[in-house]
């Protein structure tokens, strides 16, 4: 199934999901662990139907969600095929369904409260450390390039964060790796500006919204990310 472009996503206006990264997450507000566990019951049921089901992860008071085929056709400019981690119809459609399912179960979302980490490696040899850290982060060699046409490492059991390769090597000492922080983007502005009043500095707002460079006190630098809009525009 052909990967969703994120004007597409957008389209959908599937407002209780946020297009993260490479997903759709959501958090749904629980009242205790045995409401929480019948909605993830329910959740089941519905990817049963249609043999897809999120990633769930749960804690006190939220249920979270996340969406994503590990079988999306990604189309280079060459016109070549590759398979990759993305959103695609299958991933909307149930999506749409489980807020369905939420709704039945009386849960409100909370999409300005979700949040994704990845690492960025800043590196000009990509294919020759990533073996590295493949095995260090994961233990497989075949977590490097799954999922991606590229070399980023990504852990199929989602035990830690994707590993992504920056294209360019940094000069002398300067910072290799970052955290990429992926928010909605209704909660971009908020989050800078809680940076800000921190103690934070915006290093570079030049991509804004899309990316936001920001230091702490030391010079370590983090990029806040929105992915996508919340809603199609016109």
């Amino acid at each position: 199934m052909d990967m969703l472009r994120g004007e597409q996503i957008a389209e959908a206006d599937l407002t209780e999901w946020c297009k993260l990264a490479q997903g759709l997450h959501a958090r749904y507000l629980v009242d205790d662990f045995a409401s929480g566990a019948r909605f993830v019951a329910a959740v089941g049921e519905a990817g049963d139907a249609v043999g897809h089901h999120p990633r769930v992860s749960m804690g006190p008071g939220y249920v979270d969600l996340t969406l994503v085929s590990d079988d999306a056709i990604y189309r280079d400019d060459d016109g070549n095929e590759h398979v990759v981690e993305w959103v695609t119809q299958r991933d909307v459609d149930l999506a749409r369904r489980i807020a369905e399912v939420a709704a039945d179960h009386r849960l409100d979302a909370d999409p300005d409260s979700v949040c994704v980490i990845e690492l960025g490696l800043d590196t000009g040899r990509s294919a020759t450390i990533a073996p590295v850290w493949a095995a260090l982060l994961t233990g497989r060699a075949d977590s490097q390039g799954r999922g991606t046409p590229s070399d980023e490492v990504r852990d199929a059991t989602g035990r830690v964060p994707n590993l992504w390769f920056g294209e360019d090597e940094p000069e002398g000492t300067a910072q290799r790796f970052h955290l990429e922080v992926y928010v909605a983007p209704e909660e971009a502005e908020r989050r800078i500006a809680a940076a800000v009043a921190a103690g934070g500095t915006v290093v570079d707002d030049s991509d804004a919204p899309s990316l936001t460079v920001i230091a702490d006190q030391d010079g370590n630098r983090g990029v806040l990310c929105v992915a996508a809009p919340a809603k199609a525009e016109g």
